[in-house]
């Protein structure tokens, strides 16, 4: 599967963005999918999931209560909306897939067979 993020940008602090995740290829809803991101000097570290149902989502500690996970199993897309967003947001943001026979939404970047190419989130303060 190819994965290919967009919504990427430059906002102010407060502010909101959604990202989007066009995947392509074997069957969309086969993956459970995955949002990461890595910031400069930092290693990558997990920020949602959703499972391949759309039934069960997870989200990092440091985003719940500002950033929802949700896919459209019709369109081939999954989303990461953002809102409330932190100097410390600031990252490359990563769409991932994960192809297991089971619906779950996982946190752990061994799970995930397929990354996208990432896209730049600037959250200025």
């Amino acid at each position: 599967v190819q994965l290919v993020e967009s919504g990427g940008g430059l906002v102010q602090a407060g502010g909101s963005l959604s990202l989007s995740c066009a995947a392509s290829g074997r069957t969309f809803s086969t993956y459970n999918m995955g949002w990461f991101r890595q910031a400069p000097g930092k290693e990558r570290e997990f920020v949602a999931a959703i499972s391949r149902s759309g039934r069960t989502t997870y989200l990092a500690d440091s985003v719940k209560g500002r950033f929802t996970v949700s896919r459209d199993n019709t369109n081939n897309t999954v989303l990461l909306q953002m809102n409330s967003l932190k100097a410390e947001d600031t990252a490359v943001y990563y769409c991932a897939a994960d192809y297991t026979p089971f619906d779950v939404a996982r946190r752990e970047t061994r799970w995930y067979d397929y990354w996208g190419q990432g896209i730049q989130v600037t959250v200025s303060s």
